[in-house]
């Protein structure tokens, strides 16, 4: 026969109410869309002041480092402040157990907060999708689509490839007109020169011959070409991956947090439920300075 626990609840943690659940899947609704929605809008402020920032205009607006900087700044603030928000809304509305310690209460205050955190994520990456759906039911992506083309014209990898099939001003190249396919063929090419650390003897011959035809170069400036727009190539695919690293390690570090965050608030919440601290939205100083008989 199984042996009984002993103790007080107060020792052992357990609630006085038999079959009492452990979640308050309520408060912690609220606190997730208070913070989901606190960051979409902070996201939008943020986009708003970052555009605002930039000018198209020689020396004019702040530096694309400046603007990096800040916008890994705003990131982890917007982030951190809204799940913060969150975390504390879900341990304030959540209704305390009777019967358990401090300690146990405050836990649960945070895997509150925590779950806030969880959901949140989740509420975002919902609408995310569902953006991304609505977008392709109205058929918006069609011209989504028609202006990504345009921009991905501007790249540096087609730069780099158009640098290397610009004809040479007096030659008179044999194809005049670059076609499509040859181009396609040559970034190819390119590109596999990237991923595989270079080219071997027969493609770079036959690259140069092509270049070479299309644009009226000498073999000798093919050969420079080539290897100018391979150096172009392979510096914005570094260029990429070192973006695309530090934005996972900002959303990363973000997240986690984020997650700290949320937890401390629900603590703190918790804590001023208990103890009865009424809700104040402004600094001490004006409080004093506006209370009745001042």
């Amino acid at each position: 026969m199984a042996e009984l626990a002993t103790g007080t609840p107060e020792q052992t943690g357990i609630e006085a109410a038999a079959g009492a659940s452990l979640m308050d899947w309520g408060a912690v609704i609220a606190g997730a869309l208070l913070a989901a929605a606190l960051s979409f809008v902070l996201l939008t402020f943020g986009t708003a002041i970052g555009l605002s920032a930039t000018s198209p205009w020689p020396n004019a607006g702040l530096s694309a480092k400046i603007i990096a900087s800040l916008a890994v700044f705003w990131t982890l603030a917007q982030q951190i402040g809204s799940f913060l928000a969150g975390g504390y809304v879900a341990g304030r509305l959540r209704a305390r157990r009777q019967g358990i310690s401090s300690e146990e209460s405050d836990f649960r205050d945070g895997l509150h907060g925590a779950l806030v955190w969880a959901l949140g994520i989740a509420f975002g990456a919902a609408l995310a999708l569902a953006a991304a759906g609505a977008l392709a039911r109205t058929g918006l992506e069609a011209a989504a689509g028609a202006a990504s083309g345009v921009a991905s014209s501007a790249n540096p990898t087609e730069l780099a490839l158009d640098g290397l099939l610009r004809a040479t001003p007096g030659a008179s190249p044999t194809q005049p007109e670059v076609t499509s396919d040859a181009r396609a063929e040559i970034a190819r090419i390119l590109a596999s020169s990237v991923a595989t650390g270079g080219l071997d003897n027969q493609d770079r011959t036959y690259l140069a011959q092509r270049v070479a035809q299309l644009t009226g170069l000498s073999p000798q400036d093919a050969q420079t070409r080539i290897q100018q727009a391979i150096d172009a190539t392979r510096r914005a695919a570094d260029k990429a991956r070192r973006a695309a690293v530090l934005g996972g390690l900002v959303t990363a570090a973000a997240l986690l947090i984020s997650l700290a965050a949320a937890w401390w608030a629900a603590v703190k919440g918790g804590q001023h439920r208990d103890n009865a601290v009424p809700p104040s939205f402004g600094f001490p100083w004006t409080r004093r300075r506006f209370a009745p008989g001042n």
